[in-house]
């Protein structure tokens, strides 16, 4: 007989050496939905057991699955660019006007695994391992040049070479869920929390920066962290379920060889998250999800400080608002509030579901012009997905989401009125994942 738990460690093993490049559909940088099961759904499953990838969502859920291997692949292709207006008048070389015109990011296509083992212990309980990553701001742009500047002049977004941030976050989770009564299950999960990150073409700040050694060009570097999750599910009526999750802020170490670019010398935890779901089953074959998600971007500083006032402090030799410093400059992101609805149709031997999410959009007009970088923006997001069985034991899960251009723009905070910016996305994705049942 197969070895379920050897088959796990093989696959989770080949998952965590393909992670490193992760980027994934977006609110903001979370992940919108981390299964495949539910990506064909917008990311919604709160109060509704999915597979073993439901330890992301909620861990009560886990216990609701069954003994399970879930395995696959998604090909995500974000499209970013952003835009410099004309100047309407010629400034100061300090006022930093950028290169006007429309400059795209190469990295476009990415391939994401994801994995998920869950075992049950006996009839009420169950352990499981799951393997699930955040991204989706590996950007790169060209060494864009002004026609006309003289042999030497400075290039890049920035005028400091090719400009780009590439962030990954990988958590592994392990979740012990149970069977309360009948009606109710409770989850835990503990999260060991792996990041990486670099960054390159932002050298022109370092008159801006507590470390200029320590802000860009560094290549990688590496953080980790702990944290827990918890969750519940109910049935409240035969047709009728509610869940809610939380996840605590997960405090990182820091990012050593970037102290002089985030606030707190180096310090970029991963924030904090709560959802809330309900499930109906007006008939017994359709399914109705909604789900609530709150991200706290405002937990971590590094994310939520906005560039202004902080570096105008820092120009006033006040160290605390420079980058790097205690209340240092960031990307201005706010709490993000994120709505899904998904369906899905049970016709026993296959399943098809659909989706949608929005969000109210973590990045304000004015901080566009050092988000160029991370231009986390997608608010909408369109999807579809179908289960087939393949055997008794195993079946294939298909999704597709598609996230709509967004572009926000606003006036160039160091230039006044006399130059706009706007950064812009689009996102696609398809996944495609294998489940073994024991």
């Amino acid at each position: 007989m197969t070895n379920p738990k050897k088959h796990a460690l093989v696959l989770a093993v080949a998952a965590t050496m393909v992670l490193p490049g992760a980027a994934m559909a977006t609110n903001g940088y979370f992940g919108n939905g981390y299964g495949v099961k539910s990506k064909g759904m917008a990311g919604a499953g709160v109060a509704m057991p999915l597979d073993s990838m439901d330890a992301t969502t909620n861990p009560a859920n886990m216990v609701n699955v069954g003994s399970r291997i879930d395995a696959g692949l998604t090909w995500f292709s974000p499209r970013r660019s952003y835009t410099a207006s004309q100047p309407t008048q010629q400034l100061p070389q300090q006022a930093f006007q950028l290169i006007p015109g429309t400059f795209e990011s190469d990295n476009e296509n990415f391939l994401i695994p994801n994995f998920g083992w869950n075992h049950m212990i006996d009839d009420v309980s169950s352990v499981g391992v799951t393997l699930a990553g955040n991204g989706g701001m590996n950007t790169e742009y060209p060494n864009v040049t002004f026609p006309g500047n003289p042999p030497g002049f400075p290039n890049g977004t920035y005028y400091a070479g090719k400009a780009g941030v590439d962030l990954m976050q990988l958590a592994t989770m392990v979740t012990y869920a149970r069977k309360v009564t009948d009606q109710v299950s409770l989850g835990i999960t503990g999260i060991f929390a792996y990041a990486r990150f670099k960054a390159t073409g932002l050298g022109s700040f370092a008159g801006f920066s507590t470390s200029p050694a320590n802000l860009s060009n560094k290549g990688y570097d590496t953080a980790t962290g702990f944290g827990v999750k918890a969750g519940i599910t109910g049935d409240v009526t035969d047709s009728f379920s509610l869940g809610a999750s939380y996840q605590s802020k997960i405090d990182m170490s820091e990012f050593d060889e970037y102290k002089g670019l985030f606030a707190e010398q180096g310090d970029f935890d991963i924030p904090s998250t709560w959802s809330l779901g309900a499930k109906f089953n007006p008939v017994k074959e359709h399914t109705i999800l909604l789900d609530y998600q709150r991200i706290n971007y405002s937990d971590v500083a590094a994310i939520s400080n906005p560039i202004l006032p902080n570096l105008g402090m820092c120009q006033m030799g006040n160290a605390a608002g420079c980058l790097g410093g205690s209340n240092g400059a960031g990307f201005g992101w706010e709490d993000l509030n994120v709505y899904r609805i998904g369906y899905q149709y049970d016709a026993g031997n296959w399943q098809a579901r659909a989706g949608f999410s929005t969000n109210d959009q973590p990045i304000p007009e004015t901080e566009t012009m050092f988000n160029i970088i991370a231009p986390g923006v997608v608010k909408n997001h369109w999807t579809l997905g179908f289960t087939t069985e393949v055997s008794k034991s195993s079946s294939l899960d298909f999704s597709f989401s598609y996230a709509p251009s967004v572009e926000v723009k606003g006036d160039h905070p160091f230039a006044g009125q006399t130059q706009q910016i706007g950064i812009e996305m689009e996102q696609y994705e398809i996944g495609a994942n294998y489940t073994w049942k024991y």
